[in-house]
């Protein structure tokens, strides 16, 4: 009987790191997919929960938050496309525009892993991501995460009833205060087996280490 490894994935779609972790991470899972079962969750973390509709550019907000000029901010940019594209994700040439709020994300996120199961749940994840830095539109527009819900083979009607109802709002309250008091204060942190800690976009080679480890424990 094959041993499982239970990952925790905390992140945000609006966080390109957290792409290319997660880009790296299935690259290292399915190096191991005929020894282990994988069961892998999504949970949400907002790098931006206040901020407004319409969001703010994405030069702006990260020259503010970081204190960078808008040089160095795309001198990083191209080098997180250059990770990205490693991971498996084409980033738009030009970058995402805005910096949105991602509540509705979430919410859509927990609804396809509590009525579809893990697997749905990490279609859509990869495919919100797409969303915002392949696509590089406009996470407001509750249409485009109405596209990555179709793209993702999930029901778009019952997600456009998740949307416009505030459905499972509570339940993601409650897991970001669940990470958050638990210390979680970047994003992507990975918990694997309720007990190991990654935090970062780790490369490959670094969860196939630990995926040999935690093997070598079972």
């Amino acid at each position: 009987m094959k041993p499982t490894i239970k990952i925790d994935y905390v992140s945000d779609v609006a966080c390109p790191w957290c792409a290319v972790g997660l880009g790296n991470l299935n690259q290292a899972i399915a190096k191991f997919r005929d020894q282990v079962n994988f069961e892998v969750r999504f949970h949400p973390f907002e790098l931006n929960p206040n901020m407004p509709l319409g969001g703010q550019d994405a030069i702006e907000h990260l020259t503010e938050k970081y204190g960078l000029t808008a040089e160095e901010v795309k001198a990083n940019q191209a080098n997180i496309r250059t990770k990205a594209l490693e991971a498996g994700f084409e980033f738009h040439p030009e970058g995402r525009k805005r910096v949105y709020n991602t509540f509705d994300a979430h919410r859509l996120l927990y609804w396809a892993g509590q009525e579809f199961g893990l697997e749905k749940q990490a279609i859509l994840k990869k495919e919100l991501l797409k969303t915002y830095f392949c696509l590089a539109v406009n996470l407001d527009d509750r249409e485009n995460l109405i596209d990555a819900v179709i793209r993702s083979g999930l029901d778009s009607g019952r997600a456009q009833d998740v949307l416009k109802n505030n459905e499972f709002a509570r339940e993601v309250r409650e897991e970001e205060s669940t990470y958050t008091n638990a210390g979680i204060n970047s994003v992507p942190s990975i918990i694997l087996n309720d007990q190991y800690l990654l935090q970062g976009a780790q490369p490959t080679e670094s969860f196939v280490q630990t995926f040999e480890q935690l093997i070598q424990k079972s």
